[in-house]
């Protein structure tokens, strides 16, 4: 047999020297897997921050640099550095045709083209120069500014290049509905909620900064930029919705003025209450750059310190490239990076006690948020106990997060024990308190599932309710079996909600990552951890749909069209994360020794790059559905590792530390209720 000998790394490292050869192709895979994961966790240990978390960059699209620049031209803060450097990562990202696309290989997108044009406007390129050219003739040919989403029209309304009176109404007075009314903040998703309230603020108050130049290359017909529209079937809940912001438009009209300054200054205190500690709002930066404007305009100067921390953290989501151009990133993901990166390590074979484990687990103890936040709306009576997925966001700790990060405490074998323990008891408790009336589980809110906030004209920029998905209720399905509640009614609740959320092709949808191929690979795991046997009938039927979707070089690849044209469902190229996500279902359904399995095992670590890591430009993680693309730079490095990990040392398990006190922590808080 191959010997194993203890490597840098503390992972047993397979050599042959000196060994009898063992023979045969499943051998061969085996030992190709061992030797890429070895790689991989050097390389991963290698990027661990010395506080104990890791953190890959978050790319999304231009829209969030372009918009950047925008805000600091409004507030009158914009220096010469900051604008060629954001300039020379938006050129970088124009297209041949002249477009901007959310995502790598997608189509030309017709707002992120609007705003990078302005934004290299602001830089100083003319419109008769050749990539200036090229973009607007394409703005036009698609119908120009006035076809933009609402958002896009914002920014621009901000500088006088579109009417605020061509905008939909949000009043402020929204901020003063109970919980309990139609339309209400809380009925809206968490980042959404964050953005809505302070653009009611702008809304209300309109205002306009001089603009540096005309943008009559962006309308079809500078005389007339915004042609009335034929309204919707009064029939129909656009028609519907369309006559209600008449109606908003008309009441504008003739608001109480008392009313409204009460309800701008109710909105000023929501969102400086919502203030982190480091100065954003959420962890995000949509909401922050709204809140800073909506601040400023109730007359907060740039020296207040809420502004000024609000300003600073904005500095904290750059990544400067070697060329010196300047990305923003929308958000930052260090607890579900370094969670993702602890369930890898572990399964891949790293000691339980290695320091990098527990120096992680210590980091993410120090993360736990144990205050109430926003989601106490709709559950008052539980008691906190998550995690975010930023440095700062006690606001709104997540439930995705919060399973993951549980996850991988359990692999971790702490010096001090009972502090998992402790931590994982509030954070079992919390999310099963979270599940949602039908069953499942959303992101951040329970029953967050009102039909009417994206009917709203205003809400034309993504998903704006937070309903459970099968990738989020996975996830929490799974780390409840894994502390010994694979029987809980909750958790026999979310396997049913699973089973009935299963597509006809046998695959899942995918809310959060890119798309079947992610939700069947999280979907599978959880059923089989939660009892399912790997021969039942939901389980074969996905493991079938893995099969006719791989790709001809071993790999499985999504793209994102998937979630607007069905064909696409677990198409496109092989992508490291993807190809991951597939193989983790297939080992967890007994598919080890599979033609399959090998083959996808093969494609791994033959893409593998010298220095233990994997290339992957498409953007395999979802913010919205096709609205806003994610590429976070981690995932091409720990689902790889992680499924590598179990195809050669088999299927995880929780770490020996006593009887899991979680479990009868979880039935006694259920009793109660």
């Amino acid at each position: 047999m191959t010997a194993k000998t203890e490597g840098s790394t503390g992972v047993p490292a397979v050599t042959g020297a000196g060994d009898a050869p063992e023979t045969g192709a499943a051998e061969e895979v085996r030992q190709a897997a061992a030797r890429a994961a070895e790689r991989s966790v050097a390389h991963l240990l290698g990027r661990q921050d010395a506080e104990g978390w890791w953190k890959g960059d978050l790319e999304t699209n231009v829209t969030m640099d372009a918009e950047d620049l925008l805000l600091r031209q409004f507030l009158g803060i914009l220096d010469e550095g900051t604008l060629r450097a954001a300039a020379l990562h938006i050129r970088g990202e124009q297209r041949e045709d002249g477009t901007w696309a959310t995502f790598y290989g997608g189509p030309g997108e017709l707002s992120a083209t609007v705003e990078a044009y302005v934004a290299l406007r602001l830089a100083g390129d003319l419109p008769d120069e050749p990539h200036m050219e090229r973009a607007a003739d394409w703005v036009r040919r698609h119908g120009g500014i006035a076809a933009a989403r609402v958002f896009t029209r914002i920014w621009l309304a901000l500088f006088g290049w579109w009417r605020w009176e061509d905008l939909p109404e949000l009043p402020p007075e929204i901020i003063f509905l109970p919980s309990w009314f139609p339309l209400n903040i809380y009925d809206f998703g968490c980042w959404a909620r964050q953005t809505i309230v302070p653009m009611s603020v702008v809304l209300a108050k309109r205002p306009v900064r001089p603009a540096p130049f005309a943008l009559d290359e962006l309308h079809t017909d500078p005389r007339c930029p915004n042609p009335p529209r034929e309204p919707a079937s009064w029939r129909s809940w656009d028609g519907a919705f369309q006559r209600i912001d008449k109606a908003v438009r008309a009441y504008r009209r003739i608001a109480p003025r008392a009313l409204r300054r009460a309800a701008m200054n109710a909105a000023a205190r929501w969102i400086v209450e919502r203030q982190e500690n480091d100065g954003c709002w959420g962890g995000i930066q949509p909401p922050a750059v709204y809140s800073l404007i909506a601040l400023h305009l109730l007359g907060y100067d740039l020296g207040h310190p809420v502004m000024r921390a609000g300003l600073e953290s904005l500095d904290r989501f750059t990544v400067t490239r070697e060329d010196g151009a300047r990305m923003v990133e929308a958000c930052q993901s260090p607890v579900w990076d370094t969670c993702l990166a602890v369930i890898a390590l572990a399964d891949a074979g790293l000691p339980a006690d290695h320091p990098a484990l527990v120096k992680a687990a210590d980091w993410m103890l120090g993360e736990e948020i144990v205050r109430p936040g926003d989601w106490a709306v709709r559950r008052p009576g539980l008691t906190p106990g998550g995690w975010a997925f930023e440095f700062h966001n006690d606001n709104y700790p997540d439930i995705d997060d919060t399973a993951e990060v549980l996850l991988a405490l359990r692999r971790v074998r702490h010096p001090d024990p009972a502090q998992i323990e402790a931590a994982v008891r509030r954070g079992a408790r919390w999310t099963a308190g979270m599940q949602c009336r039908d069953g499942g589980w959303g992101a951040f809110d329970a029953d967050n599932t009102s039909p009417f906030p994206n009917r709203l004209p205003f809400c034309d920029f993504g998903e704006v309710i937070d309903p459970p998905s099968a990738d989020v209720t996975a996830h929490v399905v799974e780390m409840l079996a894994w502390e010994g509640l694979a029987g809980h009614p909750r958790t026999r609740r979310g396997v049913a909600w699973l089973l009935d959320h299963q597509e006809d092709s046998g695959a899942w949808f995918g809310r959060w990552g890119v798309n079947h191929v992610y939700g069947t690979g999280a979907v599978v795991p959880a059923l089989v951890a939660a009892g399912l046997p790997a021969a039942h009938p939901a389980i074969r039927r996905a493991v079938d749909w893995l099969l006719s979707v791989q790709n001809e070089d071993g790999g499985w690849g999504e793209d994102l069209r998937s979630y607007r044209d069905p064909k696409w469902a677990g198409r496109g190229a092989s992508t490291a994360s993807q190809t991951s996500w597939a193989l983790l279902a297939l080992l967890s359904a007994g598919e080890r020794d599979s033609t399959a399995a090998e083959r996808g095992v093969r494609w791994l670590a033959r893409t593998q790059r010298e220095d233990g890591s994997w290339d992957e430009p498409y953007f395999t993680g979802t913010g919205f559905p096709w609205d806003f693309s994610i590429n976070y730079h981690l995932y091409r490095q720990v689902f790889p590792l992680t499924a590598l990990g179990r195809y050669v040392h088999g299927e995880p398990g929780p770490v020996p530390a006593g009887p899991p006190a979680a479990a009868a922590d979880t039935r006694a808080d259920e009793a109660r209720r």
